[in-house]
């Protein structure tokens, strides 16, 4: 199930750091690194995670290699987060309701 990679992807801190630059807007590994006290191997490896995870993808120009959010993944977050969004107003006003209750 690619939701389990991309949420297992985005534990840890390191490769959400990483996604957060590259929703900025595309860079290399190199500007990735910018900041971040990180070997240039494991930015390799957080960045294969992430883009088996689908939520980066990596454009290539000649022997320069630029990533980016892939939209598909955000997409799949989304839709995902989606399944929750009604339920959780419901369940809120029930647990004000209940505190209102309690207060009386």
């Amino acid at each position: 199930m690619i939701e389990n990679d991309i949420f297992r992807a985005l534990a840890d801190p390191t490769r959400r750091a990483i996604f957060e630059k590259l929703a900025s807007g595309a860079m290399n590994a190199s500007a990735l690194r910018e900041g971040m006290q990180i070997s240039q191997p494991a930015v390799s490896q957080h960045l294969s995670v992430l883009r088996g995870a689908r939520l980066i993808r990596e454009e290539r120009q000649g022997r320069f290699v630029n990533y980016e959010v892939d939209p598909e993944g955000v997409a799949l977050i989304a839709g995902w987060l989606t399944k929750y969004r009604a339920y959780w107003p419901a369940r809120i006003d029930a647990l004000k309701a209940l505190l209102k209750d309690m207060d009386q």
